[in-house]
């Protein structure tokens, strides 16, 4: 019989971002090795309760509103001890110290046999996190405290780790990129809409102040009118940007591409000059490991966790935080005929990186050692108990 894992995330498909992302790409390649149930947040009312989704059967708690969230907080650890009578998890795993893994550490008092894996994925500016949890401070701290692995997709998460009282062992798992999705590029193809003589500058981002989006925009001011953005993603402030480009009469040379999922984004990388994305936060940044993935020249920041991957000079290019002429001096650089040969050997450089570090195929392996690790503690542990008794 297969290991059973148990699986707390906040959310889950069709509700995607990173963390989500990077649970459907192991559970596909390990679930011919373990079995994986997944309890989450209902949040939408159109979402089933219970379906397999992938390797992954997924329950949904709540009644599909914005509360279930804090339900699944509260709640999911016992409705997790509910199921553990049937199924005997050899594992629990909980995907970022939020809702998901209050719930996971709630699971873990009660049934301390169990290992608890505690993944980080946390891409918000984390004094702001810490802030959204004082009140409960001793609660969410406990997340980190009960924890028998923390797994982190970035050194700056590690890090952060330790600084929150975490006493275990710490490892450093990032996020990938589906390579299969790359290797498509050969025989997939949208439609252009890149105009003749235009140099196009773009961004798969979700419009939130944490990507800087805003300075981004502002950056076209410095830059020749020929130089275009394309701006892939949807959130909260796309109504401010796109009166800013209005504001600084760029508004024409911005074209809002809105959300484009995965399967659809790499050939729009392609057609671009650079990738840019000035983060004024970051836990890692998948946005980034795919645009250097196909080849494509990238520009970031020095913040959080993009910084493991993105050496200015070596693999692409970093420029201030909250600088736009900083932004665009990076971005003429690498527009400039002149340096054509170094900049497409620093991308080649980044690429290889992607291609050698960041597969999720790799990422799977390095996940399933830690799961067998955990799993067979779990084990060893029970045969010393009965040994004992």
């Amino acid at each position: 019989m297969k290991p059973r894992i148990l699986i707390y995330s906040t959310a889950y498909y069709p509700l995607v971002g990173g963390a989500e992302v990077a649970v459907k790409e192991i559970t596909d390649r390990l679930g011919n090795q373990y079995d994986f149930d997944l309890v989450t947040a209902r949040i939408d009312r159109s979402h089933p309760k219970i379906e397999q989704f992938g390797a992954v059967r997924v329950i949904r708690l709540g009644w599909g509103i914005s509360f279930d969230k804090l339900w699944l907080a509260f709640r999911g650890g016992n409705f997790g001890l509910r199921l553990h009578k049937e199924k005997k998890y050899s594992l629990v795993w909980a995907i970022m110290a939020s809702y998901g893994g209050f719930a996971a550490s709630d699971f873990k008092a009660k049934q301390k046999d169990v290992p608890f894996l505690l993944t980080l994925q946390e891409g918000d500016d984390l004094k702001e996190v810490e802030k959204k949890v004082s009140l409960v401070k001793n609660l969410w701290l406990n997340i980190f405290r009960r924890a028998n692995y923390i797994q982190c997709i970035s050194n700056y998460l590690a890090d952060w780790a330790k600084r929150m009282g975490a006493g275990v062992e710490i490892g450093v798992v990032p996020n990938g990129v589906d390579l299969r999705q790359v290797e498509s590029l050969k025989v997939y193809k949208v439609k252009s809409k890149k105009q003749e003589g235009e140099k196009v500058i773009i961004t798969t981002s979700r419009l939130v102040k944490k990507n800087g989006i805003d300075d981004l925009i502002k950056s076209l001011s410095y830059l020749p009118k020929e130089v275009k953005l394309w701006i892939l993603g949807v959130g909260p402030e796309e109504k401010a940007l796109k009166k800013l480009t209005v504001g600084l009469q760029v508004a024409s040379r911005v074209a809002w591409l809105g959300f484009v999922d995965n399967d659809h984004l790499f050939p729009y990388l392609k057609e671009a000059e650079a990738f840019v994305r000035p983060s004024l936060s970051e836990g890692l940044g998948n946005s980034f490991l795919e645009a250097m993935a196909v080849g494509l020249p990238t520009v970031g920041t020095p913040v959080g966790g993009i910084v493991d991957f993105l050496k200015s000079g070596e693999t692409g290019w970093l420029a201030n935080v909250r600088d736009p002429a900083s932004i665009a001096g990076v971005i003429k650089f690498i527009l400039d005929p002149v340096n054509k040969i170094e900049v497409e050997q620093i991308a080649e450089r980044g690429k290889e990186l992607i291609f050698t570090r960041y597969d999720w195929n790799i990422i799977a392996k390095e996940m399933e050692k830690i799961f067998e690790k955990l799993v067979s503690d779990k084990r060893s542990n029970g045969e010393e108990n009965q040994q004992t008794e």
